[in-house]
């Protein structure tokens, strides 16, 4: 017997819309799993684009970047692209899906030059705080800024004390003050013949103001530290038999002195840091990564701490510049401590009156105190420098059992320059001189410095002529067009950023 089956027609229209519901679904979930392999691609190709980051520059310096110019001498974007494709196409082929890449490029990119120098500088930072962290950084910032005030103020002291030029017109002010001497004796002896004394007091002939030598002996220091201040700088400061680097670098051709290779469309994901703590965990990388003349560099300039101060374009230049700023500081705080010394100041007024009476020339004993505290000071400074290039340490301010140096042994200084250094375990070093002049230094010539010094070691450290820090990637955005099954077309959009 033959069973026969029926259908209403409600149900033959619901079954088609079941079937028509679970094969739109089928298809739905089919591009959903292609469009997330192409993600996966896109993803495990910039990873592995990123993967490539130069080793040497992450070894010597910390910094994460692709080379952009492929180890040639231009950018070349084609080729970061191809290499990103070629990672991704292996992931497309996975599975059932048939994915092709029907067109794709760079979208965006950026250098570690640009937003001037931004992106170098976070990177710096960023290494700096997992370093240190953040209470190291802290109380890095308090040392700094607690020597920074008495620092600055004192070197703006010495600049105006040598803008004054008391020393080097002694002679002249001598000359004015004997003139005025003899101005007052003239009238005097006139007063006096008028008086009809015929130029005797208390029976005694009034001096000859004529004479050229004086009647009393007395040693005058100002002469010798007068001939001292003209000599070399560096020869009066730098420890005996320590030669001075020769290194020089074009400046045209770094980060600084060059137009630079700019990236594409990700700027505003860059955003400047201006804070305090950001500087000085940059200066603390500076001074970790770069070399100085107590650390000299092994490439490039060997004094590239030094350059950033200065900015000129050979060691021996840059090492003058910053022992003159060292000089400045010492003079200006030790003509703050000698002048409010009663016991020094008056050694310095007995001094000068013997001088002055010496000379027959009584209105130069301020003349002559002011040239005495400048040539004091003066020679305090050029041991205190000289301490610090020998690698030692000198208090910020002196007192009176530090104070290194006698008035009367003022003659005697050149003589003295290695024999009587003292060495304080609790003052300040030289590089922490250093970290003070970077504070003061502006923020950009701190980066395109650092950039600068970077680049030209790692030329010459990689025998590698042609790299260029705005050569170097940093983030990278992505888009590709993608044919899924040979009919829907997907457009993604990836980046990546190494910070």
């Amino acid at each position: 017997m033959v069973k026969r089956g029926s259908i209403t027609v409600f149900l033959a229209l619901t079954l088609g819309l079941i079937l028509s519901l679970l094969s739109s679904g089928l298809e739905s979930a089919r591009m959903a799993a292609a469009r997330t392999q192409i993600l996966n691609g896109m993803d495990i190709g910039l990873y592995s684009l990123f993967g490539q980051y130069d080793k040497s520059l992450l070894k010597d310096f910390d910094l994460f970047a692709v080379d952009g110019a492929c180890g040639g001498k231009e950018m070349n974007l084609a080729s970061i692209y191809d290499n990103l494709e070629s990672y991704m196409k292996p992931v497309m082929k996975q599975n059932s899906q048939k994915l092709s890449v029907q067109q794709g490029g760079i979208s965006g990119y950026l250098l570690m030059t640009d937003s001037e120098g931004e992106v170098f500088y976070q990177q710096a930072v960023q290494y700096m705080k997992e370093t240190l962290g953040s209470h190291g950084a802290k109380l890095l910032l308090n040392k700094i800024q607690d020597m920074q005030k008495k620092t600055i103020e004192a070197e703006r002291q010495g600049n105006e004390i040598e803008s004054k030029g008391t020393i080097e017109n002694y002679e002249s002010e001598m000359d004015t003050a004997q003139q005025k001497s003899q101005a007052l004796l003239e009238e005097k002896k006139k007063q006096e013949q008028q008086n009809g004394q015929d130029g005797f007091t208390d029976g005694k002939m009034l001096p000859s103001v004529t004479e050229k030598n004086p009647p009393a002996k007395v040693e005058n220091p100002i002469p010798v530290i007068r001939k001292v201040r003209k000599m070399g700088l560096l020869d009066l400061v730098l420890p005996f038999g320590k030669e001075v680097s020769d290194k020089k670098v074009k400046t045209k051709e770094l980060v600084s002195g060059r137009k630079l290779e700019t990236g594409l469309a990700m700027e505003d994901s860059v955003k400047a840091d201006g804070s305090m703590l950001s500087q000085v965990l940059y200066q603390q990388y500076l001074m970790e990564k770069l070399g100085n003349y107590i650390e000299p560099g092994k490439s490039g300039l060997r004094y590239q701490i030094e350059y950033i101060i200065g900015k000129k374009n050979s060691d021996e230049a840059n090492l003058k510049d910053v022992a003159k700023k060292l000089l400045m500081v010492r003079e200006g705080l030790n003509v703050a401590y000698l002048v409010s010394d009663a016991l020094m100041m008056g050694q310095i007024h007995a001094m000068a009156a013997a001088i002055a009476a010496a000379f027959l020339i009584p209105p130069a004993v301020v003349v002559i105190e002011g040239a005495l505290i400048l040539c004091w000071a003066f020679a305090e400074s050029i041991l205190d420098v000289r301490e610090l290039f020998a690698g030692g340490k000198v208090p910020l301010t002196k007192n009176a059992s530090n104070w290194q140096l006698s008035l009367q042994g003022l003659p005697a200084l050149v003589d003295k320059l290695d024999t009587d250094r003292q060495n304080d375990v609790n003052g300040l070093s030289y590089e922490d001189y250093l970290q003070i002049f970077l504070l003061t230094t502006s923020k950009a010539q701190k980066v395109k410095g650092g950039m600068d010094m970077i680049e030209s070691s790692f030329r010459e450290m990689e025998d590698w002529n042609e790299f260029c820090l705005d050569h170097c990637i940093t983030a990278l955005e992505a888009s590709v067009d993608v044919k899924a099954n040979k009919r829907k077309v997907f457009t993604v959009t990836r980046e990546y950023h190494y910070i």
